[in-house]
């Protein structure tokens, strides 16, 4: 058994660099206008590779109607939902939990007074509910953008599932894990970095089950983590990226990160799958689109990638 599971890890181990050699590429590459439907599709679709497009939404009236003066007008009275934490971190492993933001509503205007640094509160602000939250909490901003990405639509031959709104501080950070979309991501006004894995690298990512919880803001201040009684534990990446512990999870040394930022104006092409960590600047605007996946042949062997990975970290 012992000489089975290290065969095994063995091939696990040299998937990715495998995987690297003949189908990821050393750097995010750019477009300088999007592709016909039928080119990004075979081009970037089907080898599940990110690339970033330029040109793209150049027509939108956001580029130029989007500031905070604007969305005080439009939107400024308006109760949306914000999620606040103690360190910027949502959705995210802290003391062996995973642990949720306070969703907290409250007028868009007060919100952006925060962004200003008009108003001090304890923690760190981020409009990122999902859900498509641009349709219903900003629907104000709907006729700025598109309800959908034609030539992406037409590659998929469906409609995006959601089109997300963000806008928050510097500190606010999309800790790395990883969606079922196919995330086409949109940046307005400012930039944001984002650091990738292909699924490929899955062997070297790890993964562990969590207490679900979420942040509580008492009335001094301070921030508590409250238990979600009853709820599963959820799987999520423990790892920070971007100060790894190597004694702790050796194997992350392995994997080989891909690094790009994303400006406005530009478009990142996300695939499914693709492990993401994300940084932003201070007020950065973005909206993005997510298409449901296909859950094809590709799924599967993701899956079959991911059990095996899990079946020996537990041996």
């Amino acid at each position: 058994m012992a000489e089975v599971l290290a065969a095994v890890r063995k091939c696990l181990t040299g998937f990715p660099a495998e995987a690297r050699e003949l189908h990821v590429l050393e750097c995010v590459p750019y477009l300088n206008v999007p592709p016909s439907p039928l080119k990004f599709f075979r081009e970037w679709i089907c080898p599940n590779r990110p690339c970033i497009i330029r040109n793209a939404f150049s027509h939108w009236p956001a580029l130029h109607k989007w500031t905070f003066s604007y969305f005080r007008k439009v939107v400024g009275s308006k109760e949306v939902s914000v999620a606040v934490t103690p360190s910027g971190y949502a959705d995210a492993v802290y003391e062996d939990k995973f642990v949720m933001p306070e969703e907290r509503l409250m007028p868009f205007g007060s919100f952006l007074d925060i962004l200003e640094k008009k108003v001090k509160l304890p923690g760190v602000f981020y409009v990122q509910k999902q859900c498509s939250n641009l349709m219903a909490e900003f629907s104000e901003l709907v006729g700025d953008v598109e309800p959908h990405i034609s030539w992406m639509s037409e590659a998929l031959g469906k409609k995006p599932d959601a089109v997300n709104f963000w806008l928050g501080e510097a500190t606010a950070v999309t800790s790395l894990h990883k969606d079922h979309y196919e995330n086409l991501y949109c940046v307005i006004s400012g930039e944001k970095q984002f650091l990738l894995h292909p699924p490929s690298d899955r062997p070297f990512i790890p993964y562990e089950f969590y207490q679900p919880a979420t942040y509580h803001m008492s009335e001094d201040g301070t921030f508590q983590v409250v238990d979600e009684k009853g709820a599963e534990k959820v799987p999520w990446i423990p790892l920070d990226p971007l100060n790894p512990d190597y004694i702790k999870y050796p194997d992350y040394a392995q994997a080989k990160a891909l690094q790009c930022t994303v400006k406005a104006g530009e478009m990142l092409y996300l695939p499914s799958l693709w492990f993401h960590h994300v940084q932003q600047s201070h007020g950065c605007i973005a909206v993005n689109f997510w298409y449901d996946m296909e859950y094809d042949i590709k799924y599967t062997y993701f899956q079959l990638l991911d059990s095996l990975t899990q079946a020996l970290t537990h041996s």
